[in-house]
């Protein structure tokens, strides 16, 4: 991931929606390699590798990363088309939308 894309990530980021939440959200990209976010009670960090136990994780190119998050691709239809995968409380995956909304 790109130091230009973790930073509109911190800037996306909707402190407000995250208070009360304390979650470890893993990626697996296909093309950049491992990173995972822990929001935690409205604070968000982003570390590079993988966590040793994330609430959920998601397997994606970072494509199609940007696609949900910018509203282009549909998460639930990336999930059925196999373009996303999610192992953990894969419903926390339907939150990032709101965490990150696009402005």
């Amino acid at each position: 991931m790109s130091d230009a894309t973790l930073d509109k990530l911190q800037r996306r980021f909707d402190a407000d929606a995250a208070s009360g939440m304390h979650e470890v959200f893993q990626f697996h990209f296909s093309d950049v390699g491992d990173h995972y976010l822990v929001v935690n009670d409205g604070q968000l960090e982003v570390h590079e590798g993988e966590h040793d136990d994330p609430s959920v994780s998601l397997s994606m190119s970072s494509d199609t990363l940007k696609g949900v998050m910018n509203g282009e691709i549909n998460g639930m239809s990336a999930f059925m088309t196999g373009k996303l995968k999610a192992t953990g409380n894969i419903m926390l995956a339907t939150r990032l939308s709101s965490l990150f909304p696009s402005r």
